[in-house]
């Protein structure tokens, strides 16, 4: 099994980019993506991002100069990021990887429009979440 679901194409090459904050993924079936340091952060998998349930998301400001400083395999389905801002608690599956590079540009769109509902910019600084059962980091 590749990723959570059997049908996932395989990491074949996988390259931490300091320089330009990106991760680079190149798949079994021929793709390669470059996904933002940013786009994973905002997009974690987390609890701490995604809510324990619809309509609980974090909506993640500042993480535009993000880095990614540590990268620990989990399994033989997933990588682990520990990003700058001391975030750790997101499994990147080869699924969520391959969703996070197939899909930048809706899903750079639905940030962009979040962002603008709440009257935010990304480089607003992080608001301390408002009780939140998810309190780590």
């Amino acid at each position: 099994m590749a990723g959570l679901t059997p049908n996932t194409p395989q990491p074949t090459a996988l390259t931490v980019h300091q320089q330009s904050r990106v991760l680079e993924v190149g798949f079994s079936d021929g793709k390669i993506f470059r996904i933002p340091f940013e786009l994973m952060r905002v997009y974690s998998p987390s609890a701490e991002v995604q809510g324990h349930g619809p309509g609980q998301e974090v909506l993640q400001t500042g993480k535009r100069e993000i880095e990614v400083v540590a990268l620990d395999p989990v399994g033989n389905y997933a990588v682990l990021p520990t990003f700058s801002d001391g975030h750790n608690t997101g499994i990147y599956s080869w699924d969520h990887l391959y969703f996070l590079g197939s899909q930048q540009a809706e899903l750079w769109k639905q940030y962009e429009e979040r962002l603008a509902a709440a009257d935010m910019s990304r480089d607003a600084p992080m608001q301390a979440p408002s009780g939140s059962a998810c309190n780590s980091h």
